[in-house]
């Protein structure tokens, strides 16, 4: 299996930053790093196997390209764009957000 390089964009650097800070205030350390490492394991998975991720908000907001793929045990989605030679996360959203107003402002 080839792997993508993944090259996040600023708004899911931004994204990732927020969540972090939550659980970091809300849930401590712990449940923080948890939710780094498997955001770090998702994209993983998503560079090996960026067709799997579901196209169903992308055909919403008429991004055809742009795919889904849940950050397991969290409610947040990594929103991503595969390319020729990577993968770029686009935005790292809480499953309550109004994700179609959200992605609106990923292109």
């Amino acid at each position: 299996m080839i792997h993508k390089p993944v090259v996040r964009r600023r708004r899911a650097d931004d994204d990732i930053e927020a969540a972090i800070a939550y659980y970091l205030s809300e849930a401590g350390v712990e449940i923080a790093t948890n939710f780094a490492d498997q955001l770090e394991l998702t994209t993983r998975q998503i560079a090996g196997q960026p067709g799997t991720g579901s196209p169903r908000y992308g055909l919403l907001v008429q991004i055809s390209e742009l795919r889904h793929w849940p950050v397991v045990g969290f409610p947040y989605l990594i929103f991503y764009i595969e390319k020729e030679n990577r993968i770029e996360l686009a935005r790292v959203l809480h499953e309550s957000m109004d994700i179609p107003s959200w992605l609106e402002e990923t292109e």
